[in-house]
């Protein structure tokens, strides 16, 4: 996603401009609609999106399902890892390690930050993910390996 970052930042000068940013994301990657995600802060280094609960994303508890807890995890990572990178320079996600360590019975927040490493030609980095529910509570984290590496 060519400026990604760019695009962020302008759309959300407007109302309804992070709502709109999210279907640019969801039409780019269209599997994350499924979760429809809503951005709350994006910068290098940073990211925060949250998944409203509702019948869709819900599993036979009635909590929300882990699988979509781990969709906001990769679109959390994934949308830093875009924003931080250089531009000469694209990624992947490798592997994700994941522990659900409650069930999620409100809204929840995805949030991966990463302390911005000096970038080489080919690396892989471990980027981790919380994701909180409305009182604060971690009910997953994660930790996504991205391979980034020199665009072709």
């Amino acid at each position: 996603m060519p400026n990604t970052l760019q695009m962020y930042n302008k759309l959300c000068r407007y109302p309804g401009g992070k709502w709109l940013f999210g279907k640019f994301v969801c039409r780019m990657a269209p599997y994350f609609g499924t979760i429809k995600p809503r951005f709350v802060e994006l910068k290098p280094g940073y990211c925060e999106a949250t998944l409203h609960k509702r019948r869709c994303v819900e599993n036979h508890l009635h909590t929300v399902h882990a699988i979509a807890m781990a969709n906001l995890c990769e679109l959390t990572a994934g949308l830093m890892t875009e924003v931080s990178i250089p531009k000469q320079m694209r990624w992947i996600p490798i592997s994700m390690e994941i522990f659900y360590l409650r069930k999620a019975k409100t809204d929840v927040k995805g949030v991966a930050k990463l302390e911005l490493p000096t970038w080489q030609d080919s690396q892989d980095i471990k980027v981790p993910v919380s994701v909180t529910d409305k009182d604060n509570n971690e009910v997953v984290k994660a930790v996504i390996s991205m391979r980034v590496s020199k665009r072709d």
